[in-house]
Protein backbone atom coordinates (compact mmCIF):
# COMPACT_ATOMS: atom_id res chain seq x y z
CA UNK A 1 0.00 0.00 0.00
CA UNK A 2 2.88 2.40 0.83
CA UNK A 3 4.38 2.03 -2.63
CA UNK A 4 1.00 2.46 -4.27
CA UNK A 5 0.35 5.69 -2.37
CA UNK A 6 3.88 6.92 -3.11
CA UNK A 7 3.52 6.25 -6.82
CA UNK A 8 0.17 8.07 -6.93
CA UNK A 9 1.60 11.12 -5.17
CA UNK A 10 4.67 11.19 -7.43
CA UNK A 11 2.41 10.90 -10.46
CA UNK A 12 0.22 13.76 -9.24
CA UNK A 13 3.27 15.89 -8.52
CA UNK A 14 4.44 15.33 -12.08
CA UNK A 15 1.05 16.41 -13.42
CA UNK A 16 1.10 19.79 -11.67
CA UNK A 17 4.86 20.35 -11.80
CA UNK A 18 5.90 23.62 -13.38
CA UNK A 19 2.42 25.12 -13.24
CA UNK A 20 0.07 26.65 -10.74
CA UNK A 21 -2.18 24.16 -9.03
CA UNK A 22 -5.23 23.75 -11.25
CA UNK A 23 -8.66 24.99 -10.29
CA UNK A 24 -11.41 22.39 -10.56
CA UNK A 25 -15.06 22.97 -11.49
CA UNK A 26 -17.60 20.14 -11.35
CA UNK A 27 -20.97 20.82 -13.01
CA UNK A 28 -23.49 18.19 -11.93
CA UNK A 29 -26.71 18.18 -13.98
CA UNK A 30 -29.95 16.71 -12.62
CA UNK A 31 -31.82 13.92 -14.44
CA UNK A 32 -30.03 14.68 -17.72
CA UNK A 33 -29.67 11.63 -19.93
CA UNK A 34 -26.70 11.43 -22.31
CA UNK A 35 -29.09 11.65 -25.24
CA UNK A 36 -29.95 15.27 -24.39
CA UNK A 37 -26.47 16.50 -25.40
CA UNK A 38 -25.38 17.13 -28.96
CA UNK A 39 -22.05 15.40 -28.43
CA UNK A 40 -23.98 12.26 -27.41
CA UNK A 41 -26.42 12.41 -30.32
CA UNK A 42 -29.14 14.98 -29.51
CA UNK A 43 -30.72 16.38 -32.70
CA UNK A 44 -33.32 18.94 -31.57
CA UNK A 45 -31.73 20.80 -28.66
CA UNK A 46 -28.39 22.33 -29.60
CA UNK A 47 -25.82 22.29 -26.77
CA UNK A 48 -22.78 24.02 -28.31
CA UNK A 49 -21.01 24.95 -25.08
CA UNK A 50 -21.12 21.47 -23.57
CA UNK A 51 -20.24 20.03 -26.97
CA UNK A 52 -17.22 22.33 -27.04
CA UNK A 53 -16.07 20.90 -23.72
CA UNK A 54 -16.13 17.47 -25.37
CA UNK A 55 -14.38 18.71 -28.51
CA UNK A 56 -11.63 20.35 -26.46
CA UNK A 57 -11.46 17.55 -23.91
CA UNK A 58 -12.48 13.92 -23.44
CA UNK A 59 -15.86 12.20 -23.49
CA UNK A 60 -16.63 8.99 -21.58
CA UNK A 61 -18.99 6.39 -23.07
CA UNK A 62 -19.06 3.78 -20.31
CA UNK A 63 -19.70 5.91 -17.24
CA UNK A 64 -22.18 5.25 -14.41
CA UNK A 65 -23.96 7.38 -11.83
CA UNK A 66 -26.68 6.31 -9.46
CA UNK A 67 -30.28 5.44 -10.29
CA UNK A 68 -31.58 8.61 -8.69
CA UNK A 69 -30.29 11.70 -6.94
CA UNK A 70 -29.63 10.93 -3.27
CA UNK A 71 -27.40 7.83 -3.60
CA UNK A 72 -25.74 9.34 -6.67
CA UNK A 73 -24.61 12.39 -4.72
CA UNK A 74 -23.58 10.26 -1.76
CA UNK A 75 -21.30 8.11 -3.91
CA UNK A 76 -19.75 11.18 -5.54
CA UNK A 77 -18.96 12.85 -2.22
CA UNK A 78 -17.70 9.76 -0.38
CA UNK A 79 -15.79 7.87 -3.06
CA UNK A 80 -17.73 4.71 -2.17
CA UNK A 81 -20.20 2.77 -4.30
CA UNK A 82 -23.80 3.12 -3.19
CA UNK A 83 -24.19 -0.50 -2.19
CA UNK A 84 -22.20 0.21 0.96
CA UNK A 85 -24.00 0.56 4.29
CA UNK A 86 -25.06 4.18 4.76
CA UNK A 87 -25.26 4.97 1.06
CA UNK A 88 -28.98 5.42 1.32
CA UNK A 89 -29.05 7.16 4.68
CA UNK A 90 -31.30 10.02 3.73
CA UNK A 91 -33.58 11.84 6.09
CA UNK A 92 -37.00 13.40 5.51
CA UNK A 93 -37.40 16.58 3.47
CA UNK A 94 -40.25 19.07 3.33
CA UNK A 95 -40.30 20.15 6.97
CA UNK A 96 -39.60 23.86 6.28
CA UNK A 97 -42.46 23.91 3.76
CA UNK A 98 -44.92 22.81 6.46
CA UNK A 99 -43.78 25.64 8.72
CA UNK A 100 -43.73 28.31 6.02
CA UNK A 101 -47.18 27.26 4.81
CA UNK A 102 -48.55 27.66 8.34
CA UNK A 103 -49.30 23.96 8.76
CA UNK A 104 -47.09 23.65 11.83
CA UNK A 105 -45.90 26.24 14.34
CA UNK A 106 -42.32 27.41 14.73
CA UNK A 107 -42.17 25.56 18.04
CA UNK A 108 -43.36 22.33 16.43
CA UNK A 109 -40.94 22.85 13.55
CA UNK A 110 -38.01 23.16 15.95
CA UNK A 111 -39.15 20.08 17.85
CA UNK A 112 -39.39 18.00 14.68
CA UNK A 113 -36.09 19.36 13.36
CA UNK A 114 -34.31 18.38 16.57
CA UNK A 115 -35.82 14.90 16.36
CA UNK A 116 -34.87 14.59 12.68
CA UNK A 117 -31.27 15.59 13.40
CA UNK A 118 -31.03 12.94 16.09
CA UNK A 119 -32.28 10.25 13.70
CA UNK A 120 -30.22 11.30 10.67
CA UNK A 121 -27.53 8.79 9.77
CA UNK A 122 -24.47 9.96 11.74
CA UNK A 123 -21.22 10.96 10.09
CA UNK A 124 -18.27 8.95 11.35
CA UNK A 125 -15.53 11.08 12.95
CA UNK A 126 -12.94 9.78 10.47
CA UNK A 127 -15.14 10.25 7.38
CA UNK A 128 -13.40 12.28 4.66
CA UNK A 129 -15.64 13.89 2.04
CA UNK A 130 -14.75 15.18 -1.39
CA UNK A 131 -14.43 18.85 -0.43
CA UNK A 132 -12.40 18.03 2.67
CA UNK A 133 -9.92 16.18 0.50
CA UNK A 134 -9.06 19.27 -1.53
CA UNK A 135 -9.08 21.48 1.55
CA UNK A 136 -6.08 19.44 2.68
CA UNK A 137 -4.26 20.64 -0.44
CA UNK A 138 -4.95 24.26 0.45
CA UNK A 139 -7.90 24.72 -1.89
CA UNK A 140 -10.91 26.90 -1.23
CA UNK A 141 -14.16 24.96 -1.70
CA UNK A 142 -17.55 26.21 -2.81
CA UNK A 143 -20.93 24.72 -3.62
CA UNK A 144 -23.81 26.41 -5.45
CA UNK A 145 -27.19 24.72 -5.92
CA UNK A 146 -28.95 21.61 -4.75
CA UNK A 147 -28.08 20.14 -1.35
CA UNK A 148 -25.72 17.23 -1.63
CA UNK A 149 -26.49 14.71 1.12
CA UNK A 150 -29.85 13.67 2.55
CA UNK A 151 -33.20 15.39 2.05
CA UNK A 152 -32.70 18.03 4.75
CA UNK A 153 -29.48 19.66 5.87
CA UNK A 154 -28.25 22.51 8.07
CA UNK A 155 -25.23 24.79 8.36
CA UNK A 156 -23.13 22.65 10.69
CA UNK A 157 -23.60 19.63 8.45
CA UNK A 158 -22.64 21.61 5.36
CA UNK A 159 -19.42 22.70 7.07
CA UNK A 160 -18.72 19.10 8.13
CA UNK A 161 -18.82 18.11 4.46
CA UNK A 162 -15.99 20.53 3.77
CA UNK A 163 -17.59 23.53 2.09
CA UNK A 164 -15.91 26.87 2.83
CA UNK A 165 -18.66 28.62 0.88
CA UNK A 166 -22.21 27.37 0.36
CA UNK A 167 -25.11 28.94 -1.50
CA UNK A 168 -28.25 26.93 -2.10
CA UNK A 169 -31.05 24.87 -0.61
CA UNK A 170 -31.26 23.15 2.75
CA UNK A 171 -34.41 21.19 1.83
CA UNK A 172 -34.43 18.65 -1.00
CA UNK A 173 -38.19 18.92 -1.44
CA UNK A 174 -37.79 22.58 -2.28
CA UNK A 175 -35.25 21.66 -4.94
CA UNK A 176 -38.22 20.44 -6.97
CA UNK A 177 -39.28 24.04 -7.57
CA UNK A 178 -37.37 26.92 -9.14
CA UNK A 179 -38.83 29.89 -7.26
CA UNK A 180 -37.77 29.53 -3.60
CA UNK A 181 -38.87 32.32 -1.26
CA UNK A 182 -35.38 32.17 0.24
CA UNK A 183 -32.06 30.35 -0.03
CA UNK A 184 -29.07 29.94 2.27
CA UNK A 185 -25.62 31.46 2.01
CA UNK A 186 -23.03 30.36 4.58
CA UNK A 187 -25.69 29.70 7.19
CA UNK A 188 -27.55 32.96 6.58
CA UNK A 189 -30.97 33.03 4.98
CA UNK A 190 -31.54 35.50 2.12
CA UNK A 191 -34.86 36.31 0.50
CA UNK A 192 -35.60 36.11 -3.23
CA UNK A 193 -37.70 38.93 -4.62
CA UNK A 194 -41.19 38.07 -5.79
CA UNK A 195 -41.19 34.43 -4.65
CA UNK A 196 -43.91 33.68 -2.12
CA UNK A 197 -44.88 30.02 -2.61
CA UNK A 198 -43.61 27.79 0.24
CA UNK A 199 -43.03 24.89 -2.15
CA UNK A 200 -40.95 27.09 -4.50
CA UNK A 201 -43.47 26.80 -7.30
CA UNK A 202 -43.42 23.03 -7.56
CA UNK A 203 -46.22 22.14 -9.94
CA UNK A 204 -47.54 19.07 -11.67
CA UNK A 205 -45.19 17.42 -14.13
CA UNK A 206 -47.53 17.84 -17.08
CA UNK A 207 -45.92 21.21 -17.78
CA UNK A 208 -49.09 23.09 -18.73
CA UNK A 209 -48.61 25.96 -16.27
CA UNK A 210 -47.89 29.44 -17.63
CA UNK A 211 -44.32 30.57 -18.26
CA UNK A 212 -42.81 31.93 -15.05
CA UNK A 213 -45.36 30.18 -12.85
CA UNK A 214 -44.25 30.27 -9.21
CA UNK A 215 -42.56 33.62 -8.79
CA UNK A 216 -40.19 36.23 -10.12
CA UNK A 217 -36.66 35.13 -9.22
CA UNK A 218 -35.51 31.88 -10.86
CA UNK A 219 -33.07 29.92 -8.70
CA UNK A 220 -30.68 28.95 -11.49
CA UNK A 221 -30.18 32.62 -12.34
CA UNK A 222 -29.24 33.26 -8.71
CA UNK A 223 -26.71 30.44 -8.80
CA UNK A 224 -25.02 31.47 -12.04
CA UNK A 225 -24.62 35.03 -10.74
CA UNK A 226 -23.10 33.64 -7.54
CA UNK A 227 -20.74 31.36 -9.46
CA UNK A 228 -19.46 34.15 -11.70
CA UNK A 229 -18.89 36.42 -8.70
CA UNK A 230 -17.07 33.64 -6.89
CA UNK A 231 -14.74 33.10 -9.85
CA UNK A 232 -13.87 36.79 -9.91
CA UNK A 233 -13.20 36.91 -6.19
CA UNK A 234 -11.06 33.73 -6.09
CA UNK A 235 -9.22 33.88 -9.41
CA UNK A 236 -5.85 34.25 -7.66
CA UNK A 237 -6.10 31.17 -5.42
CA UNK A 238 -6.77 27.51 -6.17
CA UNK A 239 -10.42 26.55 -5.77
CA UNK A 240 -12.78 23.62 -6.18
CA UNK A 241 -16.25 24.73 -7.22
CA UNK A 242 -19.13 22.26 -7.26
CA UNK A 243 -22.37 23.21 -9.01
CA UNK A 244 -25.16 20.66 -8.52
CA UNK A 245 -27.71 22.45 -10.67
CA UNK A 246 -31.42 21.66 -10.54
CA UNK A 247 -31.59 21.69 -14.32
CA UNK A 248 -33.29 20.00 -16.04
CA UNK A 249 -35.12 18.15 -13.23
CA UNK A 250 -38.87 18.69 -13.26
CA UNK A 251 -41.27 20.27 -12.96
CA UNK A 252 -40.73 21.91 -16.32
CA UNK A 253 -40.46 25.58 -15.41
CA UNK A 254 -38.58 28.43 -17.08
CA UNK A 255 -38.80 32.25 -16.92
CA UNK A 256 -39.16 32.43 -20.70
CA UNK A 257 -39.01 30.12 -23.69
CA UNK A 258 -35.74 30.02 -25.57
CA UNK A 259 -36.06 31.55 -29.08
CA UNK A 260 -34.94 28.25 -30.61
CA UNK A 261 -38.21 26.63 -29.50
CA UNK A 262 -40.76 29.39 -28.88
CA UNK A 263 -42.40 29.07 -32.31
CA UNK A 264 -41.65 25.43 -33.04
CA UNK A 265 -44.97 23.85 -34.13
CA UNK A 266 -43.58 20.37 -33.59
CA UNK A 267 -43.20 20.76 -29.83
CA UNK A 268 -45.81 20.99 -27.09
CA UNK A 269 -45.59 23.78 -24.51
CA UNK A 270 -44.13 21.36 -21.97
CA UNK A 271 -41.53 20.17 -24.47
CA UNK A 272 -40.61 23.76 -25.33
CA UNK A 273 -40.14 24.57 -21.66
CA UNK A 274 -38.04 21.48 -21.05
CA UNK A 275 -35.86 22.18 -24.08
CA UNK A 276 -35.41 25.74 -22.81
CA UNK A 277 -34.21 24.36 -19.46
CA UNK A 278 -31.57 22.25 -21.18
CA UNK A 279 -30.64 25.24 -23.31
CA UNK A 280 -30.24 27.40 -20.19
CA UNK A 281 -27.96 24.78 -18.68
CA UNK A 282 -25.80 24.84 -21.78
CA UNK A 283 -25.81 28.65 -21.90
CA UNK A 284 -24.68 28.80 -18.28
CA UNK A 285 -21.83 26.40 -19.01
CA UNK A 286 -20.89 28.88 -21.72
CA UNK A 287 -20.99 31.78 -19.26
CA UNK A 288 -18.70 29.93 -16.87
CA UNK A 289 -16.21 29.12 -19.62
CA UNK A 290 -16.27 32.71 -20.91
CA UNK A 291 -15.62 34.05 -17.42
CA UNK A 292 -12.70 31.69 -16.91
CA UNK A 293 -11.20 32.95 -20.16
CA UNK A 294 -11.82 36.61 -19.29
CA UNK A 295 -10.08 36.09 -15.94
CA UNK A 296 -7.14 34.38 -17.61
CA UNK A 297 -7.55 31.11 -15.72
CA UNK A 298 -9.26 28.86 -18.26
CA UNK A 299 -5.99 27.15 -19.23
CA UNK A 300 -5.37 26.18 -15.63
CA UNK A 301 -8.88 24.97 -14.78
CA UNK A 302 -10.13 21.41 -15.05
CA UNK A 303 -13.84 21.51 -15.92
CA UNK A 304 -15.86 18.31 -15.49
CA UNK A 305 -19.48 17.93 -16.59
CA UNK A 306 -21.74 15.02 -15.68
CA UNK A 307 -25.24 14.16 -14.43
CA UNK A 308 -26.46 12.40 -11.31
CA UNK A 309 -28.35 9.55 -12.96
CA UNK A 310 -30.02 8.52 -16.20
CA UNK A 311 -32.77 10.32 -18.04
CA UNK A 312 -36.19 11.22 -16.65
CA UNK A 313 -39.25 12.59 -18.44
CA UNK A 314 -41.28 15.52 -17.16
CA UNK A 315 -42.90 16.76 -20.33
CA UNK A 316 -45.27 14.04 -21.51
CA UNK A 317 -48.95 14.57 -22.36
CA UNK A 318 -51.21 13.51 -19.49
CA UNK A 319 -48.18 12.01 -17.74
CA UNK A 320 -47.97 8.98 -20.03
CA UNK A 321 -44.21 9.23 -19.74
CA UNK A 322 -44.22 8.96 -15.96
CA UNK A 323 -46.40 5.87 -16.23
CA UNK A 324 -43.92 4.40 -18.71
CA UNK A 325 -46.52 3.35 -21.24
CA UNK A 326 -45.55 1.59 -24.44
CA UNK A 327 -46.96 2.72 -27.82
CA UNK A 328 -49.65 0.03 -27.64
CA UNK A 329 -50.81 1.28 -24.24
CA UNK A 330 -49.27 -1.54 -22.21
CA UNK A 331 -47.26 -0.63 -19.15
CA UNK A 332 -43.55 -1.28 -19.40
CA UNK A 333 -42.11 -3.85 -17.02
CA UNK A 334 -38.70 -5.11 -16.02
CA UNK A 335 -38.47 -8.03 -18.43
CA UNK A 336 -39.77 -8.22 -21.98
CA UNK A 337 -41.46 -4.82 -22.28
CA UNK A 338 -38.68 -2.29 -21.68
CA UNK A 339 -39.57 1.37 -21.99
CA UNK A 340 -37.32 3.21 -24.46
CA UNK A 341 -37.30 6.94 -25.11
CA UNK A 342 -36.51 6.21 -28.76
CA UNK A 343 -39.69 4.16 -29.24
CA UNK A 344 -42.26 5.51 -26.79
CA UNK A 345 -42.99 9.03 -27.97
CA UNK A 346 -40.14 11.02 -26.41
CA UNK A 347 -39.46 13.57 -29.12
CA UNK A 348 -35.96 14.20 -27.72
CA UNK A 349 -34.95 10.55 -27.12
CA UNK A 350 -33.23 11.74 -23.97
CA UNK A 351 -31.92 8.30 -23.02
CA UNK A 352 -30.34 7.91 -26.44
CA UNK A 353 -32.01 4.60 -27.24
CA UNK A 354 -31.16 3.01 -23.91
CA UNK A 355 -33.71 0.92 -22.05
CA UNK A 356 -35.34 2.34 -18.94
CA UNK A 357 -35.30 5.69 -17.20
CA UNK A 358 -34.23 7.11 -13.85
CA UNK A 359 -34.67 4.50 -11.06
CA UNK A 360 -34.33 1.66 -13.56
CA UNK A 361 -31.64 -0.99 -13.38
CA UNK A 362 -31.21 -0.68 -17.13
CA UNK A 363 -28.72 1.58 -18.89
CA UNK A 364 -31.23 4.39 -19.31
CA UNK A 365 -31.44 4.70 -15.54
CA UNK A 366 -27.76 4.72 -14.66
CA UNK A 367 -25.50 5.52 -17.61
CA UNK A 368 -24.44 9.17 -17.53
CA UNK A 369 -22.48 11.62 -19.63
CA UNK A 370 -18.99 12.54 -18.46
CA UNK A 371 -16.87 15.21 -20.12
CA UNK A 372 -13.57 16.66 -18.91
CA UNK A 373 -11.59 19.61 -20.29
CA UNK A 374 -8.18 20.83 -19.12
CA UNK A 375 -6.21 22.52 -21.92
CA UNK A 376 -2.74 21.13 -22.44
CA UNK A 377 -3.41 18.27 -20.04
CA UNK A 378 -6.55 16.33 -20.97
CA UNK A 379 -6.22 14.75 -24.40
CA UNK A 380 -8.28 16.85 -26.81
CA UNK A 381 -11.21 15.49 -28.80
CA UNK A 382 -10.92 11.88 -27.63
CA UNK A 383 -13.49 9.36 -26.41
CA UNK A 384 -12.97 6.51 -24.00
CA UNK A 385 -14.86 3.34 -23.07
CA UNK A 386 -13.06 3.05 -19.72
CA UNK A 387 -15.39 1.54 -17.13
CA UNK A 388 -15.85 4.25 -14.52
CA UNK A 389 -18.37 5.69 -12.08
CA UNK A 390 -19.14 8.69 -9.88
CA UNK A 391 -17.19 7.23 -7.00
CA UNK A 392 -14.01 7.50 -9.11
CA UNK A 393 -14.10 11.29 -9.04
CA UNK A 394 -12.64 11.53 -5.53
CA UNK A 395 -9.65 9.38 -6.49
CA UNK A 396 -9.18 11.39 -9.67
CA UNK A 397 -9.40 14.69 -7.83
CA UNK A 398 -6.85 13.48 -5.28
CA UNK A 399 -4.41 12.86 -8.12
CA UNK A 400 -5.13 16.24 -9.69
CA UNK A 401 -4.54 18.30 -6.54
CA UNK A 402 -1.75 16.10 -5.19
CA UNK A 403 -3.12 14.64 -1.97
CA UNK A 404 -3.32 11.12 -0.62
CA UNK A 405 -6.60 9.30 -1.17
CA UNK A 406 -7.94 7.93 2.13
CA UNK A 407 -7.37 4.20 2.35
CA UNK A 408 -10.32 1.92 1.65
CA UNK A 409 -12.15 4.06 -0.91
CA UNK A 410 -13.82 2.23 -3.79
CA UNK A 411 -12.85 4.68 -6.52
CA UNK A 412 -10.10 4.41 -9.11
CA UNK A 413 -8.49 7.53 -10.56
CA UNK A 414 -9.12 7.98 -14.27
CA UNK A 415 -6.57 10.80 -14.54
CA UNK A 416 -4.11 8.63 -16.52
CA UNK A 417 -6.79 8.12 -19.17
CA UNK A 418 -7.52 11.85 -19.26
CA UNK A 419 -3.84 12.58 -19.82
CA UNK A 420 -3.43 9.92 -22.49
CA UNK A 421 -1.25 7.72 -20.27
CA UNK A 422 -1.62 3.97 -19.61
CA UNK A 423 -4.48 3.25 -17.22
CA UNK A 424 -2.69 0.67 -15.09
CA UNK A 425 -5.33 0.52 -12.35
CA UNK A 426 -8.88 -0.26 -13.49
CA UNK A 427 -12.10 -1.59 -12.04
CA UNK A 428 -12.86 -5.28 -12.18
CA UNK A 429 -16.48 -4.15 -11.90
CA UNK A 430 -18.68 -1.27 -10.80
CA UNK A 431 -21.77 -1.46 -8.60
CA UNK A 432 -25.00 0.53 -8.97
CA UNK A 433 -27.50 -0.07 -6.18
CA UNK A 434 -31.23 0.50 -6.64
CA UNK A 435 -32.20 -0.79 -3.19
CA UNK A 436 -34.68 -3.14 -4.88
CA UNK A 437 -37.30 -0.54 -5.75
CA UNK A 438 -40.36 -1.35 -7.83
CA UNK A 439 -38.98 0.60 -10.82
CA UNK A 440 -35.89 -1.51 -11.32
CA UNK A 441 -33.07 -3.09 -9.44
CA UNK A 442 -29.36 -3.17 -8.73
CA UNK A 443 -26.67 -4.03 -11.23
CA UNK A 444 -23.02 -4.98 -11.56
CA UNK A 445 -21.00 -4.26 -14.71
CA UNK A 446 -17.59 -5.86 -15.24
CA UNK A 447 -14.62 -4.67 -17.27
CA UNK A 448 -15.53 -6.95 -20.20
CA UNK A 449 -18.95 -5.36 -20.56
CA UNK A 450 -20.98 -8.06 -18.84
CA UNK A 451 -23.85 -6.60 -16.86
CA UNK A 452 -26.08 -8.46 -14.43
CA UNK A 453 -29.37 -6.80 -13.51
CA UNK A 454 -31.10 -7.98 -10.35
CA UNK A 455 -34.84 -8.13 -11.00
CA UNK A 456 -37.50 -7.56 -8.37
CA UNK A 457 -37.68 -6.63 -4.71
CA UNK A 458 -37.01 -10.21 -3.65
CA UNK A 459 -33.92 -10.64 -5.82
CA UNK A 460 -35.74 -13.54 -7.43
CA UNK A 461 -34.44 -13.14 -10.96
CA UNK A 462 -31.57 -11.84 -13.07
CA UNK A 463 -30.92 -10.65 -16.57
CA UNK A 464 -27.54 -10.69 -18.29
CA UNK A 465 -26.34 -8.39 -21.06
CA UNK A 466 -23.08 -7.50 -22.72
CA UNK A 467 -23.35 -3.75 -22.95
CA UNK A 468 -20.22 -3.36 -25.10
CA UNK A 469 -22.11 -5.18 -27.85
CA UNK A 470 -25.67 -4.39 -26.76
CA UNK A 471 -25.90 -1.13 -24.83
CA UNK A 472 -29.62 -1.02 -25.65
CA UNK A 473 -30.06 -4.25 -23.65
CA UNK A 474 -32.22 -5.99 -26.22
CA UNK A 475 -30.74 -9.47 -25.79
CA UNK A 476 -30.95 -11.15 -22.40
CA UNK A 477 -28.16 -13.76 -22.31
CA UNK A 478 -28.91 -15.11 -18.84
CA UNK A 479 -29.81 -18.63 -20.03
CA UNK A 480 -26.78 -18.87 -22.35
CA UNK A 481 -24.09 -17.99 -19.81
CA UNK A 482 -25.01 -19.55 -16.44
CA UNK A 483 -21.41 -19.41 -15.15
CA UNK A 484 -21.21 -15.70 -15.87
CA UNK A 485 -24.50 -15.19 -14.04
CA UNK A 486 -23.17 -17.16 -11.07
CA UNK A 487 -19.96 -15.13 -10.98
CA UNK A 488 -21.68 -11.74 -11.16
CA UNK A 489 -24.40 -12.79 -8.73
CA UNK A 490 -21.70 -13.58 -6.21
CA UNK A 491 -20.21 -10.11 -6.61
CA UNK A 492 -23.55 -8.37 -6.28
CA UNK A 493 -24.55 -10.40 -3.22
CA UNK A 494 -21.24 -9.64 -1.56
CA UNK A 495 -21.22 -5.91 -2.30
CA UNK A 496 -24.79 -4.92 -1.49
CA UNK A 497 -25.13 -3.78 2.13
CA UNK A 498 -21.41 -4.36 2.64
CA UNK A 499 -19.34 -2.69 5.34
CA UNK A 500 -17.27 0.36 4.49
CA UNK A 501 -13.54 -0.43 4.46
CA UNK A 502 -12.63 3.27 4.64
CA UNK A 503 -14.10 3.79 8.13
Amino acid sequence: MFYKILSVLLFAATVVAGADRPNVILIFADDLGPGMLGCYGQKIVQTPHIDRLAAEGMKFNNYYGGVFCAPSRWTLLTGMHDGRIGGWGHNRGGLPILRDAGKISEEEYQRQLTELKSKTHPIAPNEVFLAQLVQKAGYKTAQFGKLDRGFLTWHERVKRLGWDFYEGYYDHTRCHGFYPPYLWRNGERFELEGNTMPDCGKTSEAGDEPIGYGGKTYSQNVFIDGILNYLREHKDEPFFLYHPTQLPHGPVAIPELHPDFADDPGLSLAEKKYASMVKMLDDHVGLIMAELKALGIDQNTLVVFTSDNGHELYYGPKKEYSKQLLPNGEKANLTDRKWRTSECGDVFDGAGGRAGLKRSGYQGGMQCPLIARWPGRVVQGKETSLLSAHYDFMATLADVVGVELPEGKDGVSYLPTLLGLPQKETHDYVIVNNQRTTMGSSAVIDRDGWKLVEIGKKRDGYQLYNILNDNAERHNLESQYPEKVKYLTGILTRELDSERPDL
